[in-house]
């Protein structure tokens, strides 16, 4: 009887604090994505004037090649036999991770394997901030700074590059959503819950969000 008891209050514990009994990485797999398609896509000139903020989404998911050249044009690597990406970052650090939150799952970007790899199962797209659409968009991209990572700068300075390198990657996000006819905005969240659903350390820091998806039709 004690057991059962402790039990139900685990399980009640759970709900209130809004986590799904299910929220574990090893119900799902990793997903390989598809090799990026580099060549395309409207002039570079056209894609800054049609960059913008878009707040209403489609629930639409994304295929999964634009998903690949999505994450792949944010900070996948862009020379062949090197580590080198498509955003610069401080001392070549690569300290900022992206997490992407579906509707089965939070996984993080492994660009080295063009993988994904999971994190947490269940939907937390609506943990991902406070205003209606980020219960609408297929994809929350979750910018994740890992600060040790920074060891070549002054630790007082760490949090300062990781905010500027992220700044990067977010805007060759929006690029590519101007580009690929897709809607964007970063947005502020809630970093406790989330931090305790990324199983992040003290020392990773999430710096922003950004929905990604198509744009709500008429």
């Amino acid at each position: 009887m004690k057991s059962k008891s402790l039990l139900l209050r685990a399980v009640l514990a759970a709900l209130l604090s809004g986590w799904s009994l299910t929220a574990t990485a090893g119900e799902l797999s990793p997903i390989p994505l598809p090799a990026p398609q580099t060549e395309g896509g409207k002039p570079f000139m056209q894609v800054l004037k049609e960059r913008r903020t878009t707040r209403e989404f489609s629930a639409k998911p994304l295929p999964p090649q634009m998903l690949a050249d999505l994450l792949w044009a944010g900070f996948g690597f862009n020379r062949v036999g090197t580590t080198n990406r498509t955003a610069p970052s401080a001392m070549n650090s690569q300290e900022v991770d992206l997490y992407v939150a579906m509707t089965n799952g939070v996984y993080r970007y492994d660009a080295a394997a063009n993988q994904l790899q999971p994190i947490a199962a269940g939907d937390f797209r609506a943990k991902t901030g406070g205003q209606d659409f980020v219960k609408t968009a297929p994809i929350a991209l979750l910018f994740v700074a890992d600060l040790p990572r920074l060891g070549k700068a002054k630790p007082e300075e760490r949090e300062r590059y990781a905010w500027i390198d992220t700044g990067y990657i977010s805007q060759n996000i929006y690029l590519f959503c101007a580009s690929a006819g897709l809607a964007s905005v970063v947005h502020e969240l809630d970093r406790s819950q989330l931090g305790e659903i990324l199983k992040l350390k003290p020392d990773q820091k999430i710096v922003i969000a950004q929905a990604v998806g198509f744009p709500k039709e008429p």
